[in-house]
């Protein structure tokens, strides 16, 4: 088994191909949820369900959020009627938020309601969330401190990081079923999801990081040279006092990788990486990368 590291877009381009290389049983994905939000209402788990969405094939892959061929009518009346939804929610997209979110005002814990949503799913690989406990990430602009969604999305990545937080009324801890798919698995993949905003607060769960320690760890970068190959990660580093770029994403990751991956065209040299096509504009990139990984954790 593998257990992958993930936020919403890069990690999830790969698990599109080892899907097509592994045994669905033996993949388990610990998902990123500082980005989750409440909005009119629901719960939003945005990492966690395009995960889960790409599993159950209903993914809009050409946005990676969402489910494809979704329609917007409730979201298109809650406009009309003068309520700020920010976030363009499909209507069956909205189901599993109301659904997730019943389930959480009723005390369940958000593994359960995300093996819950899965199993109705008909999806077979292991989703964790990276916590039971609530955590959002927020950036600190010219606005004030705002949630990462009101950057990224309100106000569409277009306004100035000063620094990236993380807040919580109780410090997270790694989920006892996060720990168990660590241990049982033969590496970690730290997959090429932004480093800041999708895999520093898994790590920064209690028990991740000594987990993965005595583990085969690969990272994938999510650099070509200073540019993210999607999303506002270089501008999320630079915030935080990393380069944007590979040997920044490599320090971010403080140690923990044995391998650590670069694209073959990405100009930065860091000592001793591998180098593999991550660029994955179509499945069969996907699936060629998720081979030369699975054949890494094979010599491993």
């Amino acid at each position: 088994m593998i257990t992958f590291l993930s936020g919403g877009t890069g990690t999830p381009k790969l698990l599109r191909g080892m899907q097509k290389v592994m045994d669905h049983h033996e993949i388990s994905v610990i998902v990123n949820t500082a980005e989750d939000i409440w909005i009119s209402g629901n719960h939003i788990s945005p990492d966690v369900d395009t995960v889960m969405y790409l599993f159950a094939g209903i993914l809009n892959t050409d946005t990676w959020w969402g489910v494809r061929n979704d329609t917007f009518t409730t979201h298109d009346e809650i406009l009309r009627l003068g309520i700020d939804e920010f976030i363009t929610i499909g209507d069956r997209d909205r189901a599993v938020h109301v659904a997730r979110g019943e389930m959480l005002r009723n005390g369940m814990r958000l593994t359960n309601a995300t093996r819950i949503l899965c199993d109705r799913f008909g999806v077979r690989e292991n989703v964790l969330p990276m916590t039971d406990t609530e955590v959002t990430t927020q950036v600190q602009t010219e606005l004030g401190l705002i949630h990462f969604q009101e950057y990224w999305i309100r106000a569409r990545g277009k306004i100035e990081i000063q620094k990236v937080l993380r807040s919580f009324n109780e410090p997270p801890v790694a989920t006892e079923e996060g720990l168990a798919a660590i241990e049982a698995s033969e590496a970690v993949v730290i997959g090429p999801s932004n480093p800041i905003t999708s895999i520093l607060p898994i790590l920064a769960c209690e028990g991740m990081k000594k987990a993965i320690k005595d583990k085969f760890v690969i990272a994938v970068s999510p650099f070509i040279g200073n540019e993210p190959i999607s999303g506002p990660a270089g501008a999320l580093m630079t915030a935080a006092g990393f380069e944007p770029s590979a040997i920044g994403t490599f320090n971010c990751y403080g140690g923990l990788t044995d391998i650590f991956l670069q694209d073959i065209r990405d100009p930065v040299e860091v000592s001793h990486s591998v180098r593999f096509d991550t660029l994955m504009t179509d499945e069969d990139k996907s699936i060629a990368l998720a081979r030369e990984i699975a054949g890494l954790v094979k010599k491993g």
